[in-house]
């Protein structure tokens, strides 16, 4: 793992605004509703108090409701118009919020008189689910009549569950360990039972009892996968070979059981914490207060069923946190003041997928990523690519770090530019597939055309390079040329590779860079090899490079001639030369006598000053006119009677008549 730098950097950060409310206290209970993310303040004595902060003004509410007991669960439905309120393990009472709070409750009891509610989720706007000792009983809330209709129910001995609110899945844990996971998945007024899964644990107790716990187990979307995170405690002995704690990631499946997939080796013992960044594990730990980095992308070790993985990085703390609080001070004296915030306080209740909340403090954090820092801290170049390839809004970090590769003192093999391109070009390359399979979807439909051209998260292109990468070689007077050279020729060949066609400025920076340099039987070479592709382009810049190199100008017209698509080109330059017989006897070795202008040819054959190259061009043309339409004459539309005036007063009237065989 790569050390730190003594910059003091900082990868994982606290959100600068976190959401404040009023912290937990003996008249104050604090609930977190994970599905609006939203901080329930219920405030005892009297009639309730309830405050309630959520991520925007639209999910802030004050309320008051009758004190009936104790509160167990608050939660919103999604729609925020029923509010559902648990005071007792036997029933659940709703709320109407339509248009402000409604008076009367109306309620829901559970199934079974020894039955007892764990819990409850909003599965949608008016779908809940009850989660028992005894299983899960799904309903329909109607708030019109303001009762409850039975939906499903499944009967499942439980110890405990984890409720996924974006996908709808629950977990349910059974067994006298814990271990044995029942998955459910709700969709669209449905529910679907998933094949039960064992977790693997390190050690069973004798007599069994629990030990697989719901502090332990979460569920996360990992790269558009659905994952159950599970945390292995394991006591530290290196003869046994394990030196701590892990995390199993097990894949969730719809027609088979869970599969495992992955071990994040943590080489830690103690209290962990898990988040999910940007496809990223983040895991904190308690007593050292760092957090670790893992991604299941990064190549790890395998035994060909399973991927162990390292983390990135050495455990790092978060960056420093300070919260700005209402303090007493005397007249006149600001009345707010900066606090230093305790990280991995004991108090910390982790949400996923980013979520921290200190109820203590009254704070709500998000979890974010600064994603700088790494570019220093992952020396291996082709690691760092691949690590930020992976995260969202990486597109300005890559072109930076590819830049930073090629300054002197800075520079890397070029082995390591051949893998870094290929990374690029790979992606590059996917999404040029994608979007010509977007174009002809047809039969998929919109939606599936518009899934399919949706840009990666780092679609670097050779726009991209050669304006924020290649320009270094321009404005770095100390790369040497044929470091320069090198790597230009590397990337072109990445592109081809990857099929993908070579603009002509990349040509262009090639021969630019060889002529500065005098380097001309090297350009002469990569022309010669089809190092660098025939282009109209390219050709061009050959031709003006004659004055320099001589050859250059034959390469231009062999390349023009290769391309097949530049006739007019080919003349414009052979008449530029004034080398005008050359230019009829190509124009018919290409069948395009018919199609050539003859008063571009007269023109130039009149600023010769040769009368008999004009003679010659003159009589080609009459011949020409001969054949298409029976008279040596050319229609008034070619406006060549300037030419035939010149004809005449050079050569007599006679010679307009004289019509020699072809």
């Amino acid at each position: 793992m790569a050390e730190i730098s003594q910059g003091g950097q900082f990868y994982i950060e606290l959100c600068q605004n976190p959401i404040q409310f009023e912290p937990f206290s003996k008249v104050t209970n604090v609930f977190f509703d994970d599905s609006n993310r939203q901080v329930f303040c219920v405030r005892s004595g009297g009639a309730t108090g309830v405050v309630v902060k959520g991520p925007d003004d639209k999910t802030n509410i004050n309320f008051r409701m009758e004190d009936r007991g104790d509160v167990i669960s608050v939660k919103f439905s999604s729609d925020m118009k029923i509010l559902a309120v648990q005071r007792s393990q036997k029933s659940v009472e709703f709320v109407n919020f339509f248009d402000g709070m409604d008076t009367m409750e109306y309620s829901q009891s559970c199934k079974g008189k020894s039955t007892k509610i764990i819990g409850f989720s909003w599965v949608s706007a008016n779908e809940i689910v009850f989660i028992t000792d005894h299983g899960i009983e799904y309903y329909q809330v109607i708030p019109e009549k303001r009762n409850l209709r039975s939906m499903k129910a499944f009967s499942v001995p439980i110890n405990w569950f984890v409720w996924l609110p974006k996908d709808a899945v629950l977990l349910l844990s059974s067994g006298p360990l814990g271990n044995i996971i029942h998955p459910f998945l709700f969709k669209q007024g449905n529910v679907f039972r998933l094949p039960k899964f064992e977790v693997d644990l390190p050690l069973i107790p004798k007599p069994p009892r629990l030990c697989l716990l719901e502090r332990d187990v979460t569920m996360a979307k990992i790269y558009d996968q659905l994952y159950i995170v599970v945390l292995r405690h394991q006591p530290r002995s290196a003869s046994a070979g394990n030196i701590g704690a892990e995390i199993v990631l097990y894949q969730l499946q719809k027609e088979s059981p869970a599969r495992k997939t992955d071990v994040l080796r943590l080489d830690l013992s103690g209290r962990f914490a898990v988040n999910i960044v940007d496809n990223l594990i983040l895991v904190h730990h308690q007593a050292s207060k760092t957090s670790m980095m893992f991604d299941i992308k990064v190549e790890g070790q395998s035994d060909g069923y399973v991927t162990y993985h390292q983390a990135i990085l050495a455990p790092t703390p978060i960056k420093p946190v300070k919260l700005s609080q209402q303090v007493v001070q005397p007249i006149g004296a600001p009345d707010v003041a900066e606090v230093s915030c305790e990280l991995y306080s004991p108090n910390w209740i982790v949400f996923q997928p980013n979520i921290v909340i200190d109820a203590k403090l009254g704070c709500l954090w998000y979890v974010t990523l600064n994603l700088e820092p790494t570019a220093q801290m992952i020396t291996d170049k082709k690691r760092l690519i691949d690590f930020l390839l992976q995260r969202k809004e990486c597109k300005k970090l890559v072109l930076s770090v590819c830049k930073q590769m090629m300054l002197p003192g800075q520079q890397v093999a070029l082995p390591v530019f051949a893998k870094v391109f290929d990374k690029l070009n790979k992606v590059y390359r996917n999404y040029l597939e994608a979007e010509a399979q977007a174009q002809t979807a047809e039969t998929t439909g919109k939606q599936e055309a518009k899934r399919l051209s949706i840009p990666p998260q780092a679609l670097i292109d050779q726009s991209d390079m050669y304006t924020h990468v290649f320009t270094v070689f321009v404005d770095n007077k100390e790369i040497y040329y044929k470091f320069t050279v090198a790597v230009l020729i590397e990337y072109i060949r990445s592109l081809n590779s990857h099929q993908i066609p070579v603009q002509h400025y990349l040509y262009e920076l090639v021969i630019n860079t060889l002529v500065q340099h005098g380097c001309y039987y090297q350009l002469h070479q990569f022309l010669q090899y089809h190092v660098l592709s025939d282009s109209k382009p390219i050709a061009c810049l050959l031709l003006s490079l004659e004055n320099f190199y001589p050859p250059a100008y034959q390469l231009a017209l062999d390349m023009l001639k290769r391309l097949s698509t530049a006739t007019e080109e080919i003349i414009e330059v052979l008449l530029s030369k004034q080398q005008l017989l050359q230019a009829l006897r190509f124009v018919k070795s290409v069948g395009y006598v018919d199609g050539v202008s003859a008063r571009k040819f007269l023109d130039a054959a009149l600023g010769t000053k040769d009368i008999m190259i004009f003679y010659t061009v003159f009589k080609f043309f009459e011949q020409r006119n001969v054949r298409l339409r029976g008279t040596p004459k050319f229609p008034s539309g070619e406006r060549c009677e300037k030419y035939v005036k010149h004809m005449e007063a050079t050569f007599g009237s006679e010679a307009l008549t004289a019509i020699n065989p072809s």
